[in-house]
């Protein structure tokens, strides 16, 4: 793999939380600590429009299948609709407890799922006029760090050191215990595997179905953050954030480190914490400090 930084872009919004492609890949959203969201064109470095009006730091955000829409979540304990188009709020969703982690919309963008610090995973009809959630989920004896939608399943990854996997439509639960608390989840692009980060500074690969370990990749550090991870380039490389502020990448099958590589103009010591795959090419977006990073072939 031949992967470099291309552009390092400074958003000026306090700590970056979570960075994200829209659908298409031709922009990508920021959130920060400083309560507002940006959208960018990040191959031009240009912030076309900001979003304010959350009351505390914004934790996740991502773009609905038509880009009409943005979801957002934060520590004011809320998941915010908004219209891309004129930054308007169009629905504040309050149910959860405590600091909303991580927010993701179903394929059609008619749902939206929800994961907090209380516990509880949220699902809310996007279409519908009521401010309740459609459905609670609540399994989970810790923390939910992450959701991910795929198809009529729901998966979640907790501090309680369980994945778990919902499936909607059959109405059953399927729960695989990892061993370590869970910081990220995020799926193979034939959703066939999860990789999961744990706290005790590994990556395990498990099969879906069976909930069998496949791989382990280790070397990174993740301690307690919230360390994002991905499956790049055809599931062919592994890729994880670290505290170290390198960018580790490990070949698929045997678990080698391939590479360690640094955002340029950051300092060494920030964590990378977000990364985002572009949905169609060999580009991927990360977050550090106060800056975000575009990363090519």
């Amino acid at each position: 793999m031949d992967l470099k930084c291309v552009k390092t872009i400074k958003c000026d919004q306090g700590a970056i939380r979570a960075v994200r492609f829209n659908v298409d890949g031709e922009y990508c959203l920021t959130c920060g600590s400083d309560k507002k969201i940006k959208l960018w064109n990040p191959y031009k470095e240009l912030c076309l429009k900001s979003y304010a009006g959350h009351g505390d730091c914004v934790m996740d955000v991502c773009g609905s299948c038509d880009s009409s829409e943005l979801a957002s979540c934060g520590a004011d304990k809320s998941v915010v609709l908004w219209d891309v188009s004129d930054g308007r709020v169009k629905r504040r969703l309050r149910q959860h407890a405590a600091t909303v982690n991580c927010v993701k919309y179903n394929e059609d963008s008619s749902v939206i799922v929800s994961g907090s610090n209380d516990n509880t995973v949220c699902c809310w009809d996007t279409r519908s006029r009521s401010n309740s959630p459609i459905q609670v989920l609540k399994e989970a004896k810790d923390s939910i760090t992450k959701v991910l939608v795929i198809g009529h399943q729901i998966l979640t990854g907790s501090l309680d050191c369980f994945i778990r996997t919902y499936d909607i439509r059959m109405g059953n639960i399927d729960a695989d215990y990892i061993g370590k608390p869970i910081s990220c989840i995020s799926s193979t692009q034939d959703n066939m595997c999860t990789l999961v980060s744990c706290t005790d500074n590994t990556l395990k690969l498990m099969d879906r179905q069976k909930g069998e370990l496949l791989n382990e990749y280790t070397g990174h550090t993740v301690g307690d953050y919230f360390i994002e991870n991905c499956v790049f380039h055809n599931d062919s490389i592994i890729l994880s954030g670290s505290t170290c502020g390198h960018l580790w990448s490990w070949d698929f099958v045997s678990a080698r480190v391939l590479e360690k590589l640094q955002p340029t103009d950051i300092s060494h010591k920030q964590s990378v914490n977000s990364i985002n795959t572009h949905p169609s090419k060999k580009v991927l977006i990360t977050s550090c400090g106060h800056s975000i990073s575009l990363w090519s072939e």
